[in-house]
């Protein structure tokens, strides 16, 4: 099986009818779920090249270097509005399970999304 066969990292459709044209740049994000599903993807996939041309330059870091012993094992979406998203995303790093709960900022600049922030709002909703 190919890998644009498989399962899109961020869990909606395959990888080639998901992710994959916005990562390939045949596609753009289309709303802020969807840029930020893309962007998990990338972070779960390795491609520093998309989370970087997909980050606000007013806020993005200098070095997006993945840590390599952090993998990224799914995504649940909490809740969304036109320019936020929540999330959840559950990893293991060295072993050890995690999760990153944020609530996630982003914006259109020249006519596309772009990620802009987000807060840590682990334990401040009563999700499960």
């Amino acid at each position: 099986m190919s890998i644009f066969a498989a399962a899109c990292p961020c869990g909606a459709a395959s990888y080639d009818d998901c992710c994959g044209p916005l990562h390939r740049g045949a596609a753009g994000a289309e709303t802020a779920e969807q840029l930020m599903r893309s962007r998990y993807a990338a972070y779960a996939r390795h491609d520093e090249a998309y989370v970087f041309r997909t980050w606000h330059p007013r806020t993005r870091p200098d070095d997006l270097t993945p840590d390599p012993a952090r993998v990224w094992l799914g995504l649940r979406v909490l809740d969304h509005g036109v320019d936020w998203v929540e999330f959840v995303a559950s990893y293991e790093h060295h072993g050890h399970p995690g999760q990153l709960h944020e609530r996630s900022r982003f914006e259109q600049r020249a006519g596309r999304w772009v990620y802009v922030d987000g807060d840590d709002v682990s334990g401040l909703s009563d999700r499960p």
